[in-house]
């Protein structure tokens, strides 16, 4: 891990002043998903396929339901965008995004590769960002313009700055169009090693400094807006693929990586020969 890399936090002159119990909430809500979540760990609950076939269990909507009703209580006037259920005040200043298990084909088949995210977003700039493995007892934090913390620890991303010794993730290579895999397969022969199947698990890794290179093809806003704050805010670059900042409305194709240098040889490789997303 390179222990002189800068956090890249936004200047807090363009931060509003968060809900004083904003974050202790957030975390309040990660605290019982974990309770519900080991409950299930490992049984085989059922799982029921949705519209576009993603399998989901009791336990994402038991976890998913537990934070709307929470979310409600303590800000009836925020929205909320999950995964489970409709949105609520979709249009509100503050909008919570959740996803109450990131990864649920792994949690299925008893991986460790999954976990709960939770985003607060003023105006769809996501502030606070928790991405948490309930099981391991793992706990990325970022609440801007803090840098981000793992299990109250500040963590930064790697110094990687060569394509020929970076690690690459994806989740699904499933979840590609033919003309995306074919530019993530163009990226993928420059780098030293890919993997695939951690969901926002290698999300966490890449603001640990663990791997340096993270693409996303068709996901959708609670898929990847607590991942913003906590890559930036440990000194990564995310951004869709054509580089611009990620809007949280509609689906999205993401690439992070541990730093601007490395960010910018994978979007060149990335956009090559391409016009398409």
């Amino acid at each position: 891990m390179n222990q002189t890399n800068s956090s890249k936090c936004i200047s807090s002159q363009n931060i509003p002043q968060l809900p004083a119990a904003a974050l202790a909430l957030a975390e309040q809500m990660a605290d019982e998903a974990r309770i519900i979540i080991k409950r299930y760990f490992r049984t085989r609950p059922a799982a029921d396929a949705k519209a576009d076939d993603s399998p989901v269990t009791i336990a994402d909507r038991e976890v998913e339901q537990m934070m709307r009703h929470r979310i409600e209580q303590a800000f009836p006037e925020h929205g909320i965008k999950g995964e489970e259920f409709a949105h609520r005040h979709p249009q509100a200043d503050w909008c919570w995004h959740i996803d109450p298990i990131d990864g649920t084909k792994s949690f299925l088949s008893g991986s460790l590769c999954f976990g709960s995210q939770i985003a607060l977003s003023y105006r769809g700039e996501p502030l606070i960002g928790i991405i948490d493995q309930p099981i391991t007892g793992e706990r990325w934090l970022a609440a801007r313009p803090q840098p981000t913390v793992l299990n109250d620890q500040p963590i930064l991303t790697s110094s990687c700055a060569e394509l020929s010794g970076a690690s690459l993730y994806t989740s699904d290579l499933a979840c590609f169009k033919k003309h995306q895999l074919a530019r993530f397969r163009r990226l993928q022969a420059a780098v030293s090693l890919s993997r695939y199947s951690h969901d926002c698990y290698a999300a966490g890794l890449l603001a640990l400094g663990q791997i340096d290179l993270l693409v996303e093809v068709n996901i959708f806003p609670y898929d990847v807006a607590a991942q913003i704050p906590v890559i930036e805010g440990a000194g990564g670059v995310i951004t869709d693929w054509q580089g611009q900042p990620l809007i949280l409305d509609g689906q999205v194709n993401v690439l992070a990586a541990a730093n601007s240098e490395l960010h910018a040889k994978a979007l060149a490789l990335l956009q090559a020969g391409s016009s398409a997303d």
